[in-house]
């Protein structure tokens, strides 16, 4: 079994999220005893939250370049950014290490193409949804991307940062999200990707009318299939 690395911290709240599924996606694939090698670095959240506000991204793909320098020494085969914002660097830390990246955006744009789906929303901080640097990647698979608009982006990255950064997960923050989704399928969305790792804390299948794609079990699955790809634990 390869050894995964976790590029966490952002937050630690997604992260612990990535480590449970890793273990319960090696125990349902192997059986028994069985559970995930990996390695996790976690970041100081404040400290990436501070160079996101401050459009400071060179400093960012820096710190989060020699963190992925360092789960290449401690042994990890492939590394996960276990983030969708920080895609945003995604080129750097690339670039810093011998071992594959796994980039999030298209083990998601995979799925979603699986789906036979063309047209998605997506939701995430003001970054992803309102940068290119995600959309693009998307837009790679042949994909069409739906955002809300700006008022709705604004809610939708509060939520993200003063309370699923923070744990907190608000049944009326979950009805705003579900109207937000609703708007989008109107607008033609055949599916709806949830891209922050956070969001999957508030909003499952059950809250939309159309298929919703978990960011974070789709790249924690695409990690488990690399690890198990070749020899056995």
């Amino acid at each position: 079994m390869r050894m995964i690395g976790l590029l966490g911290g952002m937050s630690w709240e997604s992260s612990a999220e990535y480590y449970r599924l890793l273990n319960e996606l090696v125990r349902d694939r192997l059986g028994g005893l069985h559970s995930a090698r990996c390695v996790l670095t976690s970041l100081d959240f404040a400290e990436v939250e501070r160079l996101q506000a401050e459009a400071r991204w060179d400093e960012a793909g820096e710190l989060l370049a020699e963190a992925a320098r360092g789960l290449q020494k401690a042994g990890a085969d492939v590394v996960l950014l276990c983030t969708n914002t920080m895609h945003k660097v995604a080129a750097a830390v690339e670039a810093a290490i011998d071992v594959p990246l796994l980039h999030l955006a298209d083990a998601t744009a995979r799925a979603v193409t699986t789906a036979n789906l063309r047209t998605v929303g997506l939701l995430g901080t003001a970054f992803t949804m309102e940068q290119d640097f995600y959309r693009d990647r998307l837009a790679r698979h042949g994909l069409t991307v739906l955002v809300p608009d700006e008022h709705d982006r604004a809610v939708v990255h509060r939520v993200i940062y003063e309370e699923l950064c923070l744990g907190i997960v608000r049944e009326e923050s979950r009805e705003h999200y579900r109207k937000i989704i609703g708007k989008l399928v109107a607008d033609g969305a055949e599916g709806v990707i949830l891209g922050c790792t956070e969001i999957e804390l508030l909003i499952s299948a059950e809250d939309s009318p159309v298929p919703v794609f978990p960011t974070t079990r789709l790249h924690a699955e695409a990690a488990v299939a690399f690890a198990l790809e070749t020899g056995n634990a």
